[in-house]
């Protein structure tokens, strides 16, 4: 079998590193719209989450009158 030399040694080492340099570009390319994505949806989470905190106020308050409400129909019905 015969040695490849030193500059044939370079050139094929030459076209793999640019292969995977091809192969890392193509695959980083997506990287700024997908951070752009994760931006947005952050957002949409923080008010989701302070939608959900409203929600849980509101159930909180609700549920409160339903067992005051609860207490006195109680209270009228063993008077």
């Amino acid at each position: 079998m015969q040695s490849l030399s030193e500059d044939e040694k370079r050139q094929v080492l030459g076209g793999v590193l640019a292969d995977q340099l091809s192969a890392i570009q193509e695959a980083v390319k997506d990287v700024p719209e997908i951070k752009n994505k994760l931006d947005r949806l952050d957002s949409v989470l923080k008010v989701v989450g302070d939608d959900l905190k409203i929600v849980k106020a509101a159930i909180t308050d609700l549920s409160y009158e339903v067992n005051e409400h609860e207490r006195q129909i109680e209270s009228l019905q063993s008077s």
